[in-house]
């Protein structure tokens, strides 16, 4: 059974760091772009962040770029999203999602439950 597991979210103060994880089982990240999405009370979706299992590309959405960095694990099966300078417009539930044979997640095959995220001013 293919499995997502977001953790590592909280409450935090602006300027501050959270270590987001996403721990997969059921599958291997090979053939799979692994991105993090977040969702902000009353906004649409917002993909932030992908990284490639194959080939280890990275993208970062404007909003998070210099910030954020995403990284992969395989041993683990896990990616991680460091999360630094935070401000309170961070708030959002975070989600991890996957797609197969993408270096960047469009249109994800499987999602995580997701955490929250309170970046407190």
């Amino acid at each position: 059974e293919v499995q997502l597991v977001e953790s590592g979210g909280g409450l935090v103060q602006a300027g501050g760091s959270l270590r987001l994880s996403c721990a997969a089982s059921g599958f291997t990240f090979d053939d799979y772009a692994i991105g993090w999405f977040r969702q902000a009370p009353g906004k649409g979706r917002e993909g932030i962040s992908s990284i490639s299992g194959s080939d280890g590309s990275t993208y970062y959405a404007d909003s998070v770029k210099g910030r954020f960095t995403i990284s992969i694990d395989n041993a683990k099966n896990t990616v991680y999203l460091q999360m630094n300078s935070l401000k309170p417009e961070d708030t959002a539930v975070y989600y991890c999602a996957v797609e197969k044979y993408r270096t960047i997640v469009h249109l994800a095959d499987f999602w995580g439950q997701g955490t929250q995220v309170t970046v407190s001013s």
